[in-house]
């Protein structure tokens, strides 16, 4: 069996946001088939973010420790969050730049150009939206997506990145049950 650190994105603690939902619904698959989960909630955490490249490379604090050690606890990683002016909320970037620290899962490589430590886990990206999912990928090109992906994931080792893009959130309730469905199913083979 996997372990499972489902990372929720959304800034907002409020239990109704459908990332969340979709979240818990990941997870109950997870445990349902006998996979170990943890969570790291960004909107719990309010981890500020860095003003300089010195803040980078300081002690990290126990809640940044924390996280890291739940991501390198895991074999895959989940991170549900909702598109936000055609990117991550400002929370979950701030957590990325808090956690993914040199010694962590940056270190310099022979060159000097930096090397991944989290090879060896997967992930999964779940970014919900306003709009279509289909114009978000063809239209914006998804560059929010693909920059968390190779920018932050591959670039620390992370691989290989399976991605699911949820569209029009504010549609219809069958809509948003099929894709707490989806979401289960991906659960129960922490894919």
């Amino acid at each position: 069996m996997s372990r499972v650190t489902i990372i929720i994105g959304h800034p907002d603690p409020s239990p109704e946001r459908f990332c969340r939902a979709l979240s818990l619904a990941y997870e109950n698959g997870a445990k349902e088939t006998g996979h170990d989960v943890r969570i790291l909630d960004v909107a719990a955490l309010g981890l500020p973010p860095l003003m300089n490249a010195a803040q980078w490379r300081t002690d990290p604090g126990p809640d940044i420790t924390g996280a890291q050690t739940a991501i390198e606890w895991a074999d895959h990683l989940v991170i549900v969050y909702p598109l936000w002016l055609g990117t991550m909320p400002a929370a979950l970037k701030a957590f990325f730049e808090q956690v993914m620290r040199p010694g962590f899962a940056l270190s310099s490589g022979d060159s000097g150009y930096p090397k991944g430590l989290l090879k060896g886990r997967s992930a999964r990206i779940v970014v919900t939206m306003g709009m279509p999912a289909l114009a978000y990928r063809l239209f914006y090109r998804a560059h929010s997506l693909k920059s968390l992906e190779r920018n932050i994931l591959k670039f620390c080792g992370i691989g290989p990145v399976r991605e699911s893009l949820v569209g029009m959130v504010e549609g219809s309730a069958a809509s948003r049950s099929r894709w707490l469905a989806k979401m289960h199913r991906h659960g129960t083979k922490a894919s």
